[in-house]
């Protein structure tokens, strides 16, 4: 029996390849607000991040959020999500096993996935 397919996605800070599902989705709605999507399905332009202190920080002090969701946040926006960052753990992205390196087919990734289980 076929496992299931696990959709994979990208930190926009760290670049760890990780499950949809370990990941946090930042979203600019079509009507340009932009909020935290905990169940990753609101309409709109979206971008992950870990949910580790340390890449919300740094993806929001580098810009790679204004980057990934093609406008430029607010600093009501900016300081809203640092905010919702610093309720999160501070364990280092790299620790979580299923950390993909970067690299390689995303084919390759998402048959490492299903093979991690």
């Amino acid at each position: 029996m076929s496992r299931k397919h696990v959709p994979l996605r990208t930190c926009v800070e760290c670049q760890q390849v990780r499950p949809k599902r370990e990941l946090v989705r930042v979203v600019r709605s079509p009507q340009g607000e932009i909020d935290v999507d905990e169940k990753g399905k609101a309409a709109g332009r979206g971008a992950y991040l870990c949910r580790s202190r340390g890449c919300w920080e740094r993806a929001l002090a580098r810009e790679r959020l204004d980057h990934a969701l093609k406008t430029k946040l607010t600093a009501e926006d900016r300081e809203r999500l640092l905010h919702y960052g610093r309720q999160l753990d501070d364990t280092p992205a790299v620790a979580t096993s299923s950390a993909q390196p970067k690299g390689g087919s995303r084919k390759e990734h998402e048959a490492s996935a299903t093979l991690e289980g």
